[in-house]
């Protein structure tokens, strides 16, 4: 069993003014399963954190997930791209962004039902939210 981490939760992980940080954290210090994320959320999060000017903590994330391998990074595939692009394109009322379109599809593939992650997206497309 792994845990998918989405963008809220990575974001929330490094920027101790977030609401959600102390749970994150501790969630994180405490969980022992496998985290797994994807290039994708790691684009997002890092891109979020550098538009709110947190640039050094964007920098040492980027260490921690792609130099230090803290997750299982699941790039994104032609096939995740076209299955997800099916679903934002077919789903237009859900507010899923695109790359929770991608996070749904590798969780499906990868029979992943927990996630941590702080929107409803992830209750929405049947994933267990972790932290609300």
């Amino acid at each position: 069993m792994s845990i998918f981490v989405d963008t809220g939760a990575w974001f929330a992980s490094v920027v101790p003014a977030d609401r959600h940080h102390l749970k994150v954290v501790a969630f994180l210090q405490h969980n022992p399963l496998p985290l797994i994320t994807t290039d994708y959320v790691i684009d997002e999060t890092l891109t979020l954190l550098r538009a709110r000017g947190e640039v050094i903590k964007a920098i040492s994330l980027g260490r921690q997930l792609l130099d230090l391998q803290m997750a299982n990074v699941v790039h994104i595939t032609p096939q995740v791209f076209s299955k997800a692009w099916e679903i934002f394109r077919d789903q237009p009322s859900r507010r899923w962004s695109f790359t929770d379109c991608t996070s749904k599809i590798v969780m499906q593939e990868r029979h992943i039902r927990k996630a941590l992650a702080l929107d409803q997206h992830f209750t929405e497309f049947g994933a267990v939210g972790v932290l609300e």
